[in-house]
């Protein structure tokens, strides 16, 4: 009998191995289900958090827990009415609380708002996220004066202050920080409740260490707060030199200008913002109570941003700081990159007295605003997202003079943000930097104004070197309850 072919299934496909990542997994006793939380993510038990925080607490009599030492808390949710500046309270989001100089986005109305007085920041106070990037922490001072706190930021009162400082060390640990992220929950954005913080163990220290960290948690305070002032002082330099100025019209309505002021100038764009009302108000206003103007080039500086470059991710490579990074205290430094040249011969690195101006971002956000270099930033790659100014051995304007002309929030600030161009996310062209004029005053009056301009960036500095440091010592003090 004749064989036919008959239709059969294919062949099953060979194995392969998941291509994506490897499955991290471990088992674990179920009775640790039904303590506190009852937790049933497989993150909050496979986190290094989770590892701290069990070897800390196994050391009985060396811990204890946060809510005994300090009262956490946070106002609850109300309903904020905007309102215009004149009529409102400054209000800080959460994120803007870490900013070197929080600038408000929002006033809202404190008569129409629920507990209106638990939200207003109080000076010394720590502050610890809550929602998103949780677990971050900072103690306000004179910069967050007289505004109102978001509700996303958990309040941590110390029972005795005389263990305030060591309880703000242990909350910048990098073993404390990794616990307040093994204790998040949420899928999309993550949070973190008070509960979750008082139970952190806290190890005990003795009196002598406890008044070591609260003196340099004041003297932290203090240099900010220093800082701080010290702006605002060279701010009001600035503004009795030149005058007061106030604008009404920002062309919110809409305005025109002529043809030839885009065709025939050498910037050449057609970006709105560059011709508003309000910029060419202040222009003229500088024009008028100034002496002359000087482009920062020909005031001897050079003006760069790095090229493009690939970043490897390697645990032991360099400290990267984004342009964000710049203008937040102490801020969260994860990113670690291979060392290479990273865009330019300095290698992204950048040098004390250098003029740093973020290239990209929002205009209401931090796209111009100028900063000065400090040794804070030494040996860290800073973005090729910010722009360099670097002074020549003889500039004839003093760095600290030209950051104020640049960042000064009505009469320098608002022409930096003009400069910028597009749409989705707005840019800032180094050459439009080097042709931005500054106002030129008498040498006496630059000569303070720089001072302390200078003087603040000093102060800051310090603080985050000292902040850095007691957290250092925090980790140490918890490494060493561990390993006991």
């Amino acid at each position: 009998m004749a064989l036919r072919a008959r239709l059969v299934a294919p062949p099953p496909k060979p194995k392969v191995a998941w291509p994506f990542h490897i499955l991290n997994w471990a088992a674990m006793p179920s009775s640790i289900l039904f303590v506190g939380d009852r937790r049933m993510e497989a993150e909050t038990y496979l986190s290094s958090g989770f590892g701290f925080r069990l070897a800390i607490e196994s050391k009985h009599s060396r811990w204890l827990p946060l809510k005994e030492i300090a009262k956490v808390w946070k106002p609850g949710r109300a309903k904020g009415i905007i309102v215009a500046p004149e009529f409102g309270v400054a209000f800080l989001a959460a994120t803007q609380v870490f900013d070197i100089r929080p600038i408000a986005r929002k006033y809202v109305s404190a008569n129409h708002t629920k507990d209106a007085d638990l939200c207003m920041s109080r000076e010394g106070q720590i502050v610890v996220t809550c929602s998103g990037s949780v677990g971050r922490s900072t103690v306000l001072s004179a910069a967050h004066s007289g505004m109102m706190i978001s509700n996303d930021l958990l309040r941590v009162d110390a029972i005795d202050e005389k263990d305030k400082g060591w309880i703000y060390a242990y909350l910048r640990a990098s073993q404390v920080r990794a616990m307040t992220t093994s204790a998040q929950y949420g899928h999309i954005i993550k949070h973190l409740e008070t509960s979750h913080l008082e139970e952190l163990p806290i190890p005990k220290v003795d009196r002598s260490t406890a008044s070591d960290f609260n003196r340099r948690l004041n003297r932290i305070l203090e240099l900010r707060n220093d800082g701080h002032r010290l702006t605002l002082e060279a701010e009001a330099h600035f503004e009795k030199a030149l005058g007061p100025l106030k604008i009404n019209n920002w062309g919110e309505q809409g305005f025109s200008v002529k043809a030839s002021s885009a065709f025939l100038s050498e910037r050449r764009r057609l970006d709105a913002s560059f011709y508003n009302p309000g910029s060419i108000a202040i222009h003229r206003h500088l024009a008028k109570h100034g002496k002359g103007f000087t482009t920062v080039r020909e005031a001897g500086y050079e003006i760069w941003v790095p090229g493009r470059y690939r970043r490897i991710s390697a645990e032991d490579g360099v400290v990267y700081r984004d342009s964000a990074d710049l203008l937040e205290v102490s801020p969260d430094l994860t990113k670690r990159f291979a060392d290479c040249r990273f865009g330019d011969e300095f290698h992204g690195r950048v040098k004390s007295g250098w003029i740093l101006i973020p290239s990209s971002g929002q205009v209401y956000g931090i796209i111009g605003t100028a900063i000065l270099a400090t040794g804070a930033l030494d040996n860290q790659v800073v973005s090729n997202h910010v722009i360099r100014v670097a002074p020549s051995r003889n500039p004839s304007i003093h760095a600290g003079y030209l950051i104020i002309a640049m960042s000064h929030l009505k009469l320098g600030r608002p022409l930096i943000k003009s400069l910028a161009f597009g749409s989705s996310v707005p840019e800032i062209d180094s050459k439009d930097v080097a042709n931005f004029e500054v106002v030129r005053l008498g040498s006496t009056e630059e000569s303070v104004i720089a001072d302390l301009a200078e003087g603040s960036a000093k102060a800051h500095a310090e603080a985050d070197l000292l902040e850095r440091a007691i957290a250092q010592d925090a980790s140490t003090i918890i490494d060493r309850v561990i390993t006991l």
